[in-house]
């Protein structure tokens, strides 16, 4: 529920003005919110509407579940039906199109698709059917990890023969990286996501005022963003390149030590490849050595390799912010979240889906 001191009208359009002030000193600007939420609360919010016509907020690959490769769907569908083993994973997860089936096509067919929200429930259900073969299609960004690693870890322990886990995690500063290296996209400063700094914290993003480009961590209620989105011009104005934490109440600059270490016991970073945008340096993880024999790819000789978009999808500009969602030939006609074509239109935190949902008149 949103709090009343972080949505309050009058506040709110005060920042709306200083916001509109400070756009007025530094031109044409383009900032990217780099969260899945901050997309969607954006959009409920109808916060581009209210913004200075020089301010241009695009989305970036905030979405786990957008950026997930096809392959790695395949590999679960194709464990699914080929060799009966009960897939486990997120709901969004079970909608998002492969580059053959998504695993709801999979399920209609037969195969044991269950959704859970937790890794935790997947050392549960081991437990409790031995007998049963499950894997569990690990995905997100920094904030779900921990709990993943927490599972890992409890299912060694029970010494869990009948579970493994199909690591897909992807992690956020490398992306900035990525996005960076691409000067052509013009990003001027990030609106930086705040579940995943609550973990890993702002040290995380040096390399990114380092860059020369500013960042500001923020939370989700109507005036975290508003006041993001003006600290970010402030920045921009002074040319002061710098990582500010506006979400204090939530955010330390260490993060949680206990769940960096608990990754770090059981994970080692990897290069990993994006949907739509393709491999990063270091931005996977994988199961430490001690680890590997809950490592589903291994168990399984599992090939996670070429990957592939719908044909006429433009999701990977949509997550580089090249352009707006309802700028992809599909989106609105083939593609909608009754029918969607691309993973951008099926996760509740796809630019895709919330652009349909918000920020279209219809």
């Amino acid at each position: 529920m949103t709090r009343p001191q972080f949505s309050d009208p009058a506040l709110a359009r005060k920042l709306l003005s200083a916001v509109e002030q400070v756009a007025g000193r530094v031109g044409p600007v383009k900032l990217m919110e780099v969260c899945g939420t901050h997309t969607m609360e954006i959009g409920r919010l109808g916060l581009r509407s209210l913004l200075p016509r020089t301010v241009e907020l695009v989305s970036g690959p905030g979405c786990p579940v957008c950026v997930t490769p096809g392959s790695v769907i395949d590999a679960a569908v194709r464990l699914a039906l080929d060799r009966g083993v009960a897939i486990l994973t997120f709901g969004d997860m079970i909608r998002v199109p492969g580059n053959e089936l998504s695993l709801e096509k999979a399920a209609a067919q037969g195969a044991d698709v269950r959704e859970v929200v937790s890794a935790l429930q997947a050392v549960d259900l081991a437990e409790k059917d031995p007998e049963r073969r499950f894997v569990f299609v690990a995905v997100g960004f920094e904030t779900t990890v921990p709990v993943v690693a927490r599972s890992v870890v409890l299912a060694a322990g029970k010494k869990l023969a009948n579970l493994h886990f199909l690591v897909a995690h992807r992690l956020v500063p490398p992306a900035l990286d990525a996005l960076l290296a691409d000067k052509a996209l013009g990003i001027q400063a990030f609106l930086l996501p705040g579940h995943v700094s609550a973990v890993i914290g702002g040290a995380a993003y040096r390399r990114v005022a380092e860059a020369g480009v500013p960042g500001v961590i923020t939370g989700f209620e109507a005036l975290d963003i508003l006041s993001g989105i003006h600290t970010a011009l402030t920045l921009i104005a002074d040319r002061t390149a710098s990582v500010v934490n506006c979400y204090r109440r939530v955010v330390r600059p260490e993060g949680n030590p206990r769940a960096v270490a608990l990754i770090r016991r059981v994970f080692q970073p990897v290069d990993a490849a994006w949907r739509g945008i393709g491999t990063i340096p270091g931005s996977g993880f994988e199961l430490r050595p001690e680890f590997t024999m809950f490592d589903a790819t291994g168990e399984y000789g599992l090939r996670v390799g070429a990957d592939r978009m719908p044909e006429g999808c433009s999701c990977g500009s949509v997550l580089k912010g090249v352009i707006r969602p309802d700028r992809c030939p599909l989106f609105g006609s083939a593609c909608t979240p009754q029918t969607p074509v691309g993973p951008c239109m099926v996760s509740s935190e796809g630019s895709c889906a919330a652009y349909y949902r918000y920020e279209v008149a219809r």
